[in-house]
């Protein structure tokens, strides 16, 4: 099988294998925080969320009839963006371009600017990463799932070569930017962790519905953040449907982000829900420290942000010395412990991954300054976000 990891414009190409993960899988999750060689046991996890049913396979037609999008005319997308005119140009990556537009709220006919409601428009480039397999699946997947940590999908245009997206505007753009951009304000320990419990529920989510769904890119660029930090995943167009029966793995052409993708992914093309794990282990590194999964301009261990913080993240003693020198010190040791101590779990040998849904209960349980502003009712109004869907795609437990 070859492999197609895919990398977008601001992201390395995969070039060769990844090296082994086995080495962190002894950790074992028992004692107390006073040694740094016993990490703290945690409650069982609850569940989340119950499962649903997506009608599948479904053909182009009926995936583009969806009765929760709009299907725009190419013209209508024009004048929302102003014709597409660089002052209303939002970001970049491999798939093309994305814009700022104005809709009306009622009819989502296009508006002035200024006026009516803001959204994002994404416009592919014929020649970009992401061809017309991905965007149907994001139409198809976005089209029936609806959840508070999934970005809403308002949209589309198929005109010709003309393939287009129309979301609800993340007014904070994307994680990525706000740990990586020059300039960018750092965030605080509270935002990070509830950035990570957002985008944590939104895997579970996806983890737990009847047919699963893998994300498969799950990374920084991908987590786009509201006005108030709540973070909502965006491009479904690797998404994949889960093993069912008895199957434990699916079989795939590799697809994914160096350093982001899980190393027996990558080896072997068995897609399973903890390469998401391990997708998220890679994330909860970059916001504990502040640098990329992945940096060309350090050199030797450092460039791979794995394999440079896997030995400080079981020692307490030592954890200082990869937390995000932007925190100035303004974090919970404890909770810096409990959080680097669940990515070290997750970046683990898969079958010894905890799952998201337990994941997500872990994250929740670390402290929050209560002089933050966000801490006290953090995780009891996070915990109160229900997932919700189409009343067409409700299914009862089987």
């Amino acid at each position: 099988m070859g492999n197609c990891l895919r990398s977008r414009k601001e992201e390395p190409s995969f070039q060769k294998p990844f090296p082994s993960t086995g080495d962190l899988t002894n950790a074992k999750v028992t004692g107390d925080f006073s040694s740094p060689s016993n990490p703290p046991t945690f409650p069982p996890t609850p569940e989340k969320c119950k499962p649903i049913s997506l009608p599948t396979p479904r053909s182009e037609s009926d995936i583009l009839s969806s009765p929760h999008l709009k299907a725009f005319a190419f013209n209508e997308l024009k004048n929302a963006t102003k014709n597409f005119r660089s002052d209303s140009l939002l970001g970049e990556g491999g798939f093309g371009l994305v814009y700022k537009g104005w809709v009306d709220v009622q009819t989502l006919a296009a508006a002035k600017p200024g006026g009516g409601m803001v959204v994002a428009v994404k416009k592919l480039k014929p020649e970009g990463f992401q061809g017309h397999k991905e965007w149907l699946s994001e139409v198809n997947y976005l089209g029936q799932l609806h959840h508070p940590n999934l970005v809403k999908l308002i949209g589309y245009c198929l005109d010709g070569d003309n393939q287009l997206l129309v979301y609800e505007y993340m007014p904070k753009g994307s994680l990525e930017n706000h740990l990586f951009r020059r300039g960018a304000q750092p965030l605080s320990w509270a935002i990070r962790m509830k950035v990570a419990i957002g985008a944590a529920r939104g895997l579970s989510f996806l983890h737990e519905l009847e047919q699963q769904i893998i994300y498969r890119d799950f990374k920084a660029s991908n987590i786009l953040l509201d006005a108030e930090f709540n973070s909502k995943l965006s491009d479904f167009g690797l998404a994949k449907e889960g093993p069912t029966g008895d199957r434990t793995h699916v079989s795939t052409q590799v697809m994914g982000t160096q350093g982001y993708a899980a190393p027996e992914y990558v080896a072997t093309g068995r897609l399973t829900s903890r390469c998401d794990v391990y997708s998220f282990g890679v994330v909860l590194l970059e916001l504990l420290s502040g640098r990329r999964a992945v940096d060309k301009t350090k050199v030797g261990v450092e460039q791979n942000l794995v394999e440079w913080a896997r030995p400080y993240l079981s020692d307490k003693r030592k954890l200082f010395r990869i937390m995000d020198t932007k925190l100035e010190g303004q974090y919970p040791q404890k909770g810096a412990f409990m959080a680097a101590i669940l990515a070290f779990e997750c970046l683990g040998e898969a079958k010894f991954r905890p799952t998201m849904t337990e994941v997500l209960t872990r994250l929740e349980s670390i402290p929050v300054p209560k002089d933050t502003g966000i801490s006290g009712n953090l995780n009891h109004r996070l915990a109160s976000r229900n997932p919700s869907v189409s009343p067409a795609l409700k299914s009862p437990r089987k």
